[in-house]
């Protein structure tokens, strides 16, 4: 399980692909330029939202345990 987590995490942020694999170390990037800017406002979206939810969570978290605690 935890390994799918990982790998989809890898694919949001687009790390997966610069992992060379086989020896393969490519002379740069054969993607085009253009929609460049826009892959990576919706990756910084995506991991701003990953945050958010993460830290929303935590604090919901923090305050159940503290309430069953009283």
């Amino acid at each position: 399980m935890s390994l799918y987590v990982l790998d989809a995490v890898f694919r949001i942020f687009g790390i997966r692909a610069h992992i060379p694999q086989n020896d393969d170390f490519g002379g740069g990037r054969s993607q085009s330029s253009i929609g460049s800017s826009t892959n990576k406002l919706f990756r910084v979206l995506a991991a701003v939202v990953g945050v958010v939810v993460i830290l929303a969570l935590a604090l919901w978290a923090t305050v159940w345990f503290a309430i069953n605690l009283l």
